[in-house]
């Protein structure tokens, strides 16, 4: 049986519960980062960071690796392409969902989480300076999509990488007109109607709900926010080093440790 250490809200572990789920494996699924489990997921990945996922005893830690593990043991359905070419596409798309896409769609929504509830306002320029780089990733995805139905051809991994950081573009401020990006939109559109879409965005929407509209406590850390390596990275390429800094010295900001 495949328990997978999850979290409803997680980019990085919607991604594994969209494979699992076309690929048509059952698992449990654990929320590690409500703090009742959460020291369960410390004794798996000492950086606290989700997914994790145990199949009878083998753990795999980060989505990606639990993506190529899952494509490995569980052929059937396959998210990365034969070619090594278009298996090399693949995984680019992937990466540039996990290390950029998330890391800006991460450090310009923090003021919108429901679990923080910061009374701040964002250092100035973070913002639009977030929202420029998501359009110029946006238009790359047009141009990568071209004719096809999806980013690399067929159905993969790099739609499932991405899709969940685009569905929240508008969120953030990010227009996705189809007058500017015609093909993309009818990606959106497109991945909107897959079965495992579907029921992930219900999923996502019914957590949302009993999460935060029913007036109870969050179950979620509150105050520090975890600060990995790639979502540093482009706040500090961007210039927001000392506002950076300013978060570390006030206790708001922490670093995972591997040990």
């Amino acid at each position: 049986m495949i328990t997978l250490y999850d979290n409803p809200f997680s980019p990085f572990a919607r991604k594994v519960r969209l494979v699992l789920a076309y690929k048509g494996q059952p698992f449990e699924s654990i929320d590690a980062l409500a703090r009742e489990h959460h020291e369960a997921l410390l004794r798996l990945n000492p950086r606290g960071e989700v997914p994790v996922l145990d199949d009878g005893g083998f753990i795999v830690i980060d989505s990606s690796d639990i993506c190529a593990y899952l494509e490995d043991r569980y052929p059937k359905c396959p998210v990365y392409p034969r070619g090594p070419r278009q298996r090399a596409r693949v995984r680019a798309w992937e990466r540039t969902a996990d290390s950029l896409i998330d890391a800006i769609v991460h450090d310009i929504s923090i003021w919108g989480w429901p679990t923080h509830q910061r009374t701040d306002t964002p250092p100035d320029g973070l913002i639009e300076k977030g929202r420029s780089a998501l359009r110029k990733i946006a238009a790359q995805m047009e141009e990568a999509l071209g004719e096809r139905d999806f980013l690399c051809g067929e159905l993969t991994v790099a739609d499932f990488a991405v899709f969940p950081h685009v569905s929240s573009f508008r969120a953030l401020g990010v227009t996705i007109d189809a007058a500017t990006f015609p093909q993309l939109v009818r990606w959106i559109r497109r991945m909107r109607s897959l079965p495992q879409i579907e029921d992930d965005l219900a999923y996502v929407k019914q957590m949302a709900e009993e999460r935060f509209a029913s007036g109870a406590a969050s179950p979620y850390e509150g105050k520090k926010i975890i600060w990995r390596g790639d979502r540093l990275e482009w706040l500090f390429a961007s210039g927001f080093h000392e506002w950076w800094v300013a978060e570390r010295e006030a206790g708001r900001a922490v670093v995972p440790s591997s040990v």
